[in-house]
């Protein structure tokens, strides 16, 4: 028996087989290209957001701590006010405060009066200017008369087509009432002759 021969033959690659292999090893580096660019971008952007978080933590740190100074100066001075208060109050003793008591018992009386008074004079006043002389009393009283005559006037035209209405109403009905007696008079009359016809 013969043993069977194998041959081997070294194949090279075609020209369509190099540059299918070109273009595969070239995307491959456009991939690799692209990725690295991505890879860069977040990390450069992970920065940004991180370097942007700290500086608004501290903006807010600062931001508290200075509202935390001026309301502890608020605080501080209100208390001083408070003492300052109480100081003068102490110095004056109970005669002072009950001389303060007192003159806001007489003040408060007078000052109401006087406002009173001002109100009063004011009102006076109006009333001069309006009424003052006996042609500027008979102008009102002829505005006043007038006012009184159109709201009259308004009062009437809203009436009539209501006294119109009832009339009318009133005459159906008594239209009505005469209709249903001469059916009721024309009914017995009827019934009347017919109990004749039968007796």
């Amino acid at each position: 028996m013969a043993e069977p021969t194998t041959t081997t033959t070294k194949t090279t690659p075609t020209g369509a087989a190099k540059k299918a292999a070109t273009t595969r090893k070239t995307n491959a580096t456009k991939r690799s290209t692209t990725a690295k660019k991505a890879a860069t971008t977040r990390k450069t952007n992970a920065t940004k957001r991180s370097t942007t978080a700290k500086k608004a933590a501290g903006t807010r740190a600062a931001n508290r701590g200075a509202a935390a100074r001026s309301t502890a100066a608020r605080k501080t001075k209100a208390t001083a006010g408070r003492a300052t208060t109480e100081a003068k109050q102490e110095a004056r003793g109970p005669v002072g405060r009950v001389v303060e008591i007192a003159e806001t018992v007489v003040l408060v009386p007078v000052g109401a009066a006087l406002i009173a008074r001002d109100e009063m004079v004011s009102t006076l006043g109006d009333l001069k200017s309006r009424y003052g002389t006996r042609a500027k009393a008979r102008r009102e009283l002829r505005r006043f008369e007038r006012r009184g005559s159109t709201a009259l006037r308004g009062v009437e035209l809203r009436t009539e087509p209501v006294a119109k209405n009832v009339e009318f109403v009133g005459a159906r009905i008594e239209n009505a009432v005469v209709g249903g007696r001469t059916a009721v008079t024309k009914a017995s009359t009827s019934v009347q002759e017919r109990i004749a016809s039968l007796a």
